[in-house]
């Protein structure tokens, strides 16, 4: 064999053992991205952070709120460790496709969402209610005929409005959304607006101490409910995180959790995961 075709050969042979070597990466990366809990090390938790009492920067500048001290025990009770990722609302679905979050913890309404992505069964009971300023003289969803109607960007209340309360919201002179709550109160505060609707938790958390100020309607919106969203078929995580759930429960850890939020409209009342 002469020297030119053993070198062709040799070359030859190195590229395939390049090529393997690359696939075999490529192979690890994609096994990495798809590894069940046992493998996990790390839970990043997408979250708004304008979203109080769920969600939101403390005082002391540090996110805080219910769901993330949930998630925070989760994460501890499984031996990863808790990232807290502030998103956008309205690209929450392309943060989870994209993984750079493992799921969607922050007050997630599951009704109208349901098939888009893989849920833990619902933890908290919850429902749409519609905030006014007391001195408007609206005491019923009747009330707000020709009145502007503000709800946060592809929220539950926008949603509910758009679907099943559309009748509704057809009487309105305007439904507006704002990317979050903060700006919405200030609207409303200032008469831009003459109604917010909202999840009653976070209206109880927006109005509190301001009695004089603002108004809850007595009639709600829905009835609804809070589950962890994870991507589509990764049951694996859902199951751990709604199993590790009611194991808190059972040890009073989430009434505790709850009593911390109380005077920011969390109630253990509103639990419904039921425990082991």
């Amino acid at each position: 064999m002469n020297k030119k075709i053993m070198r062709t050969i040799v070359i030859a042979c190195a590229l395939c053992l390049c090529i393997g070597a690359l696939s075999g990466c490529a192979s690890n990366a994609s096994s990495s991205s798809s590894s069940s809990t046992t493998d996990r090390t790390k839970l990043v938790v997408g979250f708004d952070e304008d979203f109080p009492p769920y969600g939101y920067v403390g005082d002391d500048g540090q996110f805080t709120g219910f769901d993330l001290d949930l998630a925070s025990e989760v994460a501890q009770r499984n031996g990863w460790t808790i990232e807290y990722k502030p998103i956008n609302w309205d690209a929450k679905d392309l943060e989870l496709s994209s993984g750079s979050i493992d799921c969607i913890w922050n007050g997630f309404t599951i009704e109208g969402r349901e098939d888009g992505y893989q849920w833990t069964d619902p933890y908290m009971d919850n429902s749409q209610v519609v905030v006014v300023r007391k001195d408007s003289g609206i005491t019923s969803l009747s009330d707000l005929a020709g009145k502007t109607v503000l709800a946060q960007a592809d929220s539950a209340a926008l949603h509910l409005l758009q679907g099943d309360q559309a009748e509704l919201a057809s009487t309105f002179k305007d439904l507006k959304s704002t990317p979050e709550y903060n700006t919405a109160f200030m609207e409303l505060q200032s008469g831009a607006v003459d109604a917010v609707a909202i999840d009653r938790p976070v209206a109880k958390y927006e109005t509190a101490g301001q009695d004089d100020t603002y108004m809850i309607l007595d009639e709600p919106l829905s009835s609804e409910h809070y589950g962890v969203g994870c991507l589509l078929g990764n049951t694996s995580l859902t199951e751990t995180i709604e199993s590790t759930l009611q194991d808190m429960d059972s040890d009073g850890t989430v009434a505790s959790i709850c009593k911390k939020y109380a005077d920011q409209g969390i109630s253990y009342d509103d639990w419904i995961l039921p425990a082991k």
